[in-house]
């Protein structure tokens, strides 16, 4: 059976079925402004209005209901209010529903393509709602920070979402709209990836597994040093632990047979030196020795 998945954080999802982005204004009720605008943009992309086409995005343009956002190289950032932002991968590009008050905020994100990091500063109110949609999963946060991709590979669609801070519990829904009744919870430093095969949709591991930084962007790494130097977030992963993935120096580990051979230290850019002893007579290192290191590595024997 087909099944979509919504993962929540700290929360019970809620299905998206318009996506748009918004700039809200209330008037003479009492009831505090909705922000949504681009807070940071430096780079190529397009914001798609239906009444005007593509427009040429800039710092501090005001977003409309209906909106589609597109960053194709260099970084932009959403701001949601005073209190959530969101930063686009390149190449990525989402839409948007916003509506409430500051007080009351609902805010939902489709990913059409690529991915996003969230920052949501302030724990959200109970009549407020943070909610993501990617093409085989929906997400639901209460204040956290977390980053959601989608990617393909040899015609499977995965999801991939991280949790730096918060919890994130996941829901399976399946294609007729049913939901399963597991709930698996996602604890801080921990990821879950979706996989979509045209057949089936499930969880790529039976439980959620230590976040991979190693395979992180390093556009991402970026982000969450910053949230830890510049903001004191307490996430998942320190700063000096960040450098070092960025920066090296890289461990090398040589694996034969399930059993550690060896170990290399490589500082960034340079190459793995060939071993000079071989642990068989037969076989070779899985491990292109001509391609610089950028990140640790572990190199079996096949």
């Amino acid at each position: 059976m087909n099944r979509k998945v919504i993962a929540i954080i700290a929360g019970a999802a809620v299905a998206v079925t318009a996506v748009v982005v918004s700039f809200v204004v209330f008037h003479s009720n009492g009831d505090n402004y909705r922000l949504l605008k681009l807070f940071e943009f430096d780079g190529t992309g397009f914001v798609t209005r239906e009444s005007k086409g593509d427009i040429v995005p800039y710092t501090n343009m005001v977003l409309e209901s209906g909106d589609k956002i597109s960053l194709k190289t260099g970084m932009m950032t959403i701001q949601a209010d005073d209190d959530k932002f969101i930063h686009l991968d390149e190449n990525t590009t989402i839409q948007l529903v916003a509506s409430g008050t500051s007080a009351n905020s609902k805010t939902a994100i489709e990913i059409i393509e690529g991915g996003i990091t969230s920052d949501i500063r302030n724990k959200l109110s109970a009549d407020s709602t943070y909610e993501i949609n990617t093409p085989n999963s929906a997400m639901s946060v209460r204040g956290t920070v977390f980053y959601t991709y989608t990617y393909e590979v040899n015609g499977v669609k995965y999801t991939r979402t991280c949790c730096f801070d918060g919890e994130v519990a996941s829901r399976l829904v399946y294609k007729d709209g049913t939901e399963s009744e597991e709930i698996v919870s996602v604890p801080k430093g921990k990821e879950v990836i979706i996989y979509e095969d045209g057949t089936t949709t499930d969880y790529l591991y039976a439980e959620p597994q230590d976040i991979d930084y190693n395979t992180l962007p390093d556009e991402i790494l970026l982000q969450l040093r910053d949230m830890i130097d510049l903001e004191n977030k307490d996430l998942s992963i320190t700063s000096p632990e960040i450098t070092r993935i960025l920066e090296g120096p890289y461990y090398i580990t040589f694996m034969y047979n399930g059993t550690e051979f060896g170990t290399q230290i490589v500082e960034k850019d340079e190459l793995v030196e060939v071993p000079f002893l071989n642990p068989s007579t037969t076989g070779g290192w899985d491990f292109n020795f001509d391609e610089p290191i950028k990140r640790d590595a572990t190199i079996e024997w096949n």
